[in-house]
């Protein structure tokens, strides 16, 4: 009926159209459409939110466009204006929803509405229909009040007075605002940007003065929006129930007014919602359903949020394990536990945790038995705690279950090593076993009452009781493999049995090559090997505890298996002295010496003087040097590198100087070379020679040996007849000129004819010349000696003294005669030589003569460096008188005086 109505007045809306166009004339009359009406107004004080309804108009051929408006206060001052397209015309009556941003209850706030028809012709506005805000009759109210507002936003406060007053102030957070006019009493003020306090009231106040000096007072509370449920995911732990857990909110805080609901709606189900706790909701799994379609809601008083999840059940199991039993042993202990629903037809894995220690997982299928496992390589009383949870398909893990705690029994262990001698029969073998007993656990005294020592070899099973003090059992043993087992028994509690092989003799294994160790500056022992295939139990360290000292205290260490390096503290250890390791790798048939290295955990220099041997082979210009010395003796305090051969000159008749660039050092580089050969010597020469060992620490002690090199005879001889058969040349080619050369010899040494030498005058010259000699300075004459010796009585003849011509110096160009009555001579001073001539005469001894040195040119020499500096002396001339003897012998010294300061 409705229908046919709307078709109705499309119709004749149509014909008025189309009637006026046609008609070809005007009328004074304008054809509206009729008044809308506003069938309801609704208003939510909560959100500030008005609800228009209104029926919907049909008659235009495309579509209603609808124009509200909205006005504050009796005068309908229009705030707001908004055209709202219509809807389908399945729906008769349309709502639109309006929020304010002042308080509703405030003021009077009046809707209205009208169409336009076509789009085009308005309708007449409707009548304005009015939601009245709150009369103030006797005290001044204030808006909103209580209510939450949310975090971030903005938020207008208004005061409305009682009647005849007006508002003074308003203040929020003990701030004051300025005032905004609504209509002619109520004022209002915005504030923006709202905080949430952090404090147990969490709520903002607010304060109106009016004009009549009353302040009222309201609170108000900031809070934020929900959010949407996050990691939303459900779990069942025996398909009956399920739990579905989400993330909280960790941003709302803990006195939050804004109160939160959390419901849960199961979809395609007839189940009520289910309300839930703030993070988890739990409801019954339905029978025979696998896929659930779930959607959480999250609503308050500023918004609802909402979050969806599907799942199938089989794939959200989370097993529920209880552990039964836990029963521990000494180096293991035995965990069982049941599962809870009948989840026997799925694939169950589960974890068993041990701390501290590792996780151990395995199958559990048993229908009706608990799960069990045996957990191992623990250390014996120690306390552990043990936990376990379980997955079906390994997908997703249950919670574990609280950890139980327990705790191992003690233990005794041997640590076993053994020392293999080989005996004078080739087919028989010493083994002398070593072991050292080790109580795990607390520190409790455990009393050892022996040891049980068995062996097998060959198919025969010994037996041997040793008792608990005892550390090592002799056993001897054929060619072949051997195997020992030793076990200690305590006084209480069980022990585990140590087990060692003896390979069987192999006269073909050779020996590796030694190894040096280097010293490390800290000291101690760094040793690493090689890996070897064949260890595939480790290897085995062992050394003498007092290096090469016998007897020998044997120690070991046992090395898992892919460790192949091991540093040992310089502690354990003697500085100097020489350590040797042997290391075995541990094989299924024996421990076999892979590797053996010899070091010291630190080095001394201080090592014994080598041995020389004598005789020294020498010859006049070489000695060769040979000595003795074990540079492998485990004795010396340090590895021998070489030697050190010092080679220092005798007391000669050389300088010390020279001594000193004469002494020399040689090296030799291998410690196993011990001769040295020390060419360039000086023949008949003593020679200190010194030979010490080298280490890395330097030189050692020194072994000295005096050696005089040989005398060459050969040399010698030649320089004694070269001159001798020169001597005797030059006599046999002169010997026929005989008679010539001893005429000249006696021209030559003879007495000079006429020579007339008065002693008185040559006394008063040689007493003037030496009074003019002292009257000298001593800066001006460095050396003047005058001696004076008793002579004969005077001759009668008179002899002239002249000055020889110095030896292999040419004359000076200052010998010409001079204005003196003597002719001196300038030579240079570099070329002054004195002289002496012989008097001879017949006769008593002489009595007396005089001699003068002038070594004034000495001091010339020092002060002129550039040329050498001539010095002009007088030539000194004596006439003697002869005497009553004529055949006096007279011996005269003459020499030369600076003529600047003595005239003769």
């Amino acid at each position: 009926m409705n229908s046919l109505r709307i078709s109705l007045i499309n119709l004749l809306g149509l014909y008025l159209i189309f009637s006026e166009e046609h008609s070809g004339c005007c009328s004074d009359t304008v054809w509206q459409p009729p008044r809308p009406s506003i069938s309801h107004l609704r208003a939510f004080s909560d959100n500030q939110s008005l609800v228009v309804s209104w029926l919907v108009n049909h008659s235009a051929l495309v579509g209603n466009i609808n124009e509200l408006q909205i006005s504050r206060t009796e005068d309908h001052t229009v705030i707001y204006s908004k055209n709202v397209s219509a809807p389908s015309p399945d729906s008769h009556e349309y709502a639109w929803t309006w929020t304010s941003d002042l308080p509703l209850e405030c003021v009077h706030h009046s809707v209205r509405i009208r169409y336009f028809y076509n789009q085009s012709v308005p309708s007449p506005w409707s009548k304005w229909v009015t939601n009245y805000g709150v009369e103030a009759t006797d005290k001044t109210k204030i808006f909103p009040v209580d209510r939450v507002l949310r975090e971030g936003t903005s938020a207008m406060f208004c005061c409305v007075p009682a009647v005849g007053l007006k508002i003074s102030s308003i203040t929020f957070y003990d701030s004051k605002y300025p005032l905004i006019s609504i209509g002619a009493r109520v004022k209002a003020i915005v504030v923006d940007n709202l905080t949430i306090r952090k404090d147990c009231i969490n709520a903002v106040s607010l304060s109106c003065s009016d004009t009549s000096g009353n302040i009222c007072h309201t609170w108000n509370f900031v809070s934020s929006p929900p959010q949407k449920p996050r990691n939303l995911s459900c779990t069942t732990s025996q398909m009956t129930t399920v739990t579905c857990t989400w993330d909280p909110d960790k941003n709302r805080y803990q006195y939050d007014r804004n109160k939160q609901t959390h419901t849960l709606h199961l979809q395609k189900s007839d189940q009520a919602p289910i309300n839930c706790e703030p993070s988890s909701c739990t409801f019954p799994a339905i029978p025979q359903l696998e896929e659930y379609n779930i959607s959480v809601v999250v609503k308050d008083q500023l918004g609802e949020e909402t979050e969806s999840y599907s799942f199938n059940i089989s794939e959200r199991v989370l097993p529920f394990v209880e552990i039964n039993r836990v029963s521990p042993g000494v180096t293991d202990t035995a965990v069982s536990w049941t599962v809870r629903g009948n989840l026997t037809q799925l694939n169950l894995l589960c974890q068993v945790n041990v701390d501290p220690g590792s996780t151990t997982k395995l199958n559990c299928n048993s229908v009706n038995d608990p799960c069990k496992v045996k957990l191992e390589q623990l250390l014996p009383d120690s306390r552990y705690s043990t936990r376990v949870r379980c997955s079906v398909n390994g997908r997703l893990w249950g919670k574990w279950t609280k950890p139980i705690s327990f705790k191992t029994y003690r233990l005794v262990t041997l640590n076993l090593w053994r020392k293999i001698k080989q005996m004078s029969d080739p087919r028989s073998r010493q083994v002398t076993l070593l072991w050292t007993t080790h109580v795990h656990g607390s520190a409790t005294t455990v009393t050892i009452q022996g040891y049980t020592v068995q062996w097998s070899q060959e198919g025969l099973n010994r037996t041997e009781w040793k008792d608990g003090g005892q550390t090592r059992a002799e056993v001897s043993i054929g060619p072949g493999q051997c195997n020992f087992t030793v076990q200690a028994v305590p006084d209480t509690g069980p022990s585990i049995s140590a087990h060692i092989t003896i390979p069987k003799l192999d006269d073909s294994e050779n020996l590796p090559v030694g190894k040096r160790l280097k010293s490390s500056t800290a000291g101690g022992f760094t040793l690493s090997w090689a890996e070897q295939d064949t260890a595939t139990c480790g290897n085995t360290v062992e050394w003498c505890n007092l290096g090469s000292a016998v007897p020998c205290t044997l120690e070991w260490i046992k090395m898992p298996e892919g460790n192949n390096t091991l540093f040992l503290p310089a502690s354990k250890f003697k500085a100097g002295c020489r350590y040797t390791f042997n290391i075995y790798g541990c094989t299924e048939n024996g421990h076999r010496l892979l590797e053996i290295q010899t070091g010291y955990s630190q080095e001394l220099g201080a090592v014994k003087p080598p041995v020389l041997v004598e005789p020294v082979e020498r010859t006049p210009s070489s000695v060769k040097l040979e000595w003795r010395y074990n540079e492998d003796d485990p004795a010396h305090l340090a590895f021998i590198t070489g030697y050190v051969v010092t080679v220092q000159e005798g007391h000669t008749a050389r300088g010390a100087e020279d001594s000193l660039k004469n002494n020399f050092s040689l090296s030799v580089e291998d410690p196993r070379n011990k001769s040295l050969t020390i060419e360039g010597l000086r023949q008949s020469h003593d020679y200190v020679f010194s030979v010490m060992a080298l280490t890395q620490k330097g030189p050692g002690q020194a072994a000295s040996i005096t050696v005089r090199t040989r005398t060459n005879y050969s040399a010698h001889l030649t320089s004694i007849l070269t001159p001798i058969l020169l001597l005797l040349g030059c006599t046999i080619l002169l010997w026929r000129q005989r008679k010539m050369l001893k005429r000249g010899l006696k021209e030559i040494f003879a007495y000079p004819a006429g020579m007339n030498i008065k002693t008185s005058e040559l006394e008063n010259f040689l007493h003037e010349t030496i009074e003019r000699m002292q009257s000298r300075n001593v800066e001006e004459c460095i050396s003047c000696d005058i001696e004076i010796l008793n002579t004969c009585p005077q001759v009668n003849e008179t002899t002239t003294l002249s000055r020889p011509e110095p030896l292999n110096t040419p004359p000076s160009p200052g010998s010409q005669s001079s204005t003196s009555s003597l002719s001196p001579s300038r030579v240079p001073l570099q070329d002054y030589c004195q002289h002496s001539a012989m008097l001879l005469c017949e006769g008593p001894a002489p009595q007396q003569m005089a001699c003068i040195s002038n070594k004034n040119y000495f001091y010339s020499l020092l002060e002129e460096n550039s040329e050498p500096k001539e010095v002009t002396a007088t030539e000194i001339k004596s006439s003697f008188e002869p005497s009553d003897c004529a055949q006096e012998s007279y011996s005269v010294t003459y020499g030369y005086i600076s003529s600047d300061t003595l005239q003769v």
